[in-house]
């Protein structure tokens, strides 16, 4: 787990590159590695590898990243070899109210010499391109009784950051003419991963190393907007600008 990667990234957060071999990596820096680089010809019309493989095909087009949960057995270590098992634990087609949706789960289990470090849930998400006589859904109204708050922008250049240190290639969040025009977004999608990166790393400030983290997408942010990392107690979520609930978790 190349050390220069996890610093790259502290930088781009704004933190000082202090991680070099054998540091402790924070939570949820594993998504910087586990690469899975594939020819054009092996990507989907997103810039995500096409499903068909780990993956269902579905007959879905449009991925999200719905949520995951975390348990941290102990820190993986930068600079030490490791490796990572990947399981599709659940593939599931259903009818929603705003048409079909297909619910994917995997496990991820990532090991350093013959220590189980860390196991994670994805949850993902398919579903239909959007239909413009289809009215958005109204989101939920995020709390307003945090006891500790941060304001957090996002800009592009920091979007692509991430999405080169994770080799992200999903195109809603650096080409804007996809983003708008094929998915329906207004603008550039923030990664609902490096939402939940700011989360546990507030909540690591907060409590120390993480034993466990969960963590729900419910709208998604845009680029130009200003959201608000909330806190109380050991539940945290990201606010929108208009009040809009972002993503919920729970460390």
């Amino acid at each position: 787990m190349d050390p220069s990667r996890a610093a790259a990234f502290q930088a781009s957060l704004g933190q000082v590159a202090t991680i070099g071999t054998g540091d402790a990596l924070p939570p949820f820096f594993h998504q910087l590695y586990f690469w899975n680089a594939l020819p054009p010809d092996g990507l989907g019309r997103d810039g995500h590898p096409k499903t068909g493989g780990l993956i269902p095909d579905m007959g879905l087009p449009r991925r999200m990243w719905a949520g995951g949960r975390l348990m941290f057995n102990r820190p993986l270590r930068a600079g030490v070899k490791a490796e990572r098992l990947s399981v599709c634990e659940s593939a599931v087609r259903k009818e929603g109210r705003t048409g079909p949706l297909a619910f994917v789960t995997l496990r991820h289990e990532i090991s350093q010499g013959d220590a189980l470090c860390l196991t994670e849930w994805q949850d993902l998400v398919y579903r239909e391109d959007p239909d413009a006589d289809t009215p958005a859904p109204v989101p939920s109204k995020a709390p307003t009784n945090e006891t500790h708050a941060q304001e957090i922008s996002f800009s592009s250049t920091l979007l692509f950051c991430y999405s080169a240190l994770t080799f992200n290639g999903h195109r809603i969040h650096y080409d804007q003419d996809y983003a708008r025009h094929v998915e329906g977004y207004q603008g550039l999608v923030v990664h609902g991963p490096l939402l939940a990166q700011f989360l546990m790393l507030m909540a690591e400030e907060a409590f120390g190393p993480l034993v466990t983290f969960r963590f729900r997408a419910t709208a998604p942010l845009m680029h130009f907007e200003t959201a608000t990392l909330c806190r109380k107690g050991r539940n945290l979520w990201v606010r929108g600008p208009d009040g809009r609930l972002c993503m919920e978790a729970e460390a």
